[in-house]
């Protein structure tokens, strides 16, 4: 690993480089283009250069620690940290069309099991249905933004994510088959769509992965796995501010959108969250948009 202490751009080169020349076609989007002392310590902090390439679940863990937060099967084609590209130890990974029988795939896909079992870092899909892994230090800030308090339940939860928590409160941690029985969620798409929203709302998560006699999830509730971390009380502005910290420290640059991209947020609020750091100097803006850590700036 680089000492990220290397790594120093000069703002001419920055605002050289930051936007590629528009094309003729009005309706076409100008592609953001990062100076390549920033893909480089990317490829540092969020393991793309092969020298940190995660084999275990051990150092799946330590990744997850270090970088804060990060998707599972994403690959270079969206933004942030990837525990999929970090497997794969470049920047250029893609998944194969036929991700069966593609091995950093299944390594990256035994790896999430393996992690969902031993339970020190968060996991579930969250924000659009996005598979994400929290570092323990990030729950309290990912709940304030994405949770809701307990007697908020009935008025933003559906019928069925309802009856599906109220059995869950009661055993603590089921198997799909019989979570959906004892609900009587019985519909396979509805038990889905009801997982899914106790997910997003940072209640419920998966618990183990049992492959014999037959696939399924165990399902438990997350205070149970992380009590103190999910009733840490956080000011919503200072999780805008720090959720923007976490990406940043390993990104070096955010170009336009890219936060609210990468954690869900409205581009109003990641907007908020890059200012914040402005403000206390951790963060320069270089364009409308566009932040860079301070001491990575000269």
């Amino acid at each position: 690993m680089q000492d990220s202490s290397n790594f120093k751009i000069s703002f001419h080169r920055v605002t050289q480089v930051i936007v590629a020349p528009k094309v003729t076609v009005s309706t076409y989007m100008p592609r953001q283009v990062l100076p390549s002392e920033i893909e480089e310590y990317r490829d540092s902090h969020w393991q793309r250069d092969g020298e940190g390439r995660v084999e275990t679940a051990v150092q799946a863990e330590r990744f997850i620690e270090r970088v804060g937060f990060a998707s599972c099967l994403l690959d270079s084609r969206r933004p942030g940290p990837s525990l999929y590209v970090s497997v794969c130890g470049r920047r250029d990974a893609v998944l194969p069309r036929n991700v069966q029988k593609d091995p950093e795939t299944s390594l990256t896909w035994m790896l999430k099991d393996e992690t969902v079992r031993r339970g020190r870092v968060y996991y579930a899909k969250l924000f659009r249905g996005k598979a994400i892994f929290l570092a323990p230090r990030m729950i309290p800030y990912f709940k304030t933004l994405w949770g809701f308090s307990r007697r908020e339940e009935k008025e933003r939860l559906s019928k069925t994510a309802l009856s599906v928590l109220r059995v869950l409160r009661k055993e603590w941690e089921m198997g799909t088959a019989d979570l959906r029985a004892e609900s009587g969620v019985t519909d396979r798409k509805a038990f889905a769509l009801a997982i899914d929203e106790l997910q997003a709302a940072m209640i419920v998560v998966p618990t183990e992965v049992i492959y014999e006699p037959k696939f399924t999830y165990l399902w438990g509730l997350a205070e149970e796995r992380f009590p103190e971390e999910l009733s840490r009380k956080v000011n919503r502005q200072i999780a805008l501010r720090e959720v923007a910290r976490c990406f940043l420290d390993g990104a070096g640059m955010t170009l336009r959108g890219e936060l609210a991209r990468v954690t869900g947020l409205s581009r109003p609020e990641a907007g908020l969250g890059n200012r914040a750091l402005v403000k206390e100097g951790y963060a320069v803006m270089l364009a409308p948009g566009t932040y860079q850590l301070t001491k990575l700036f000269s």
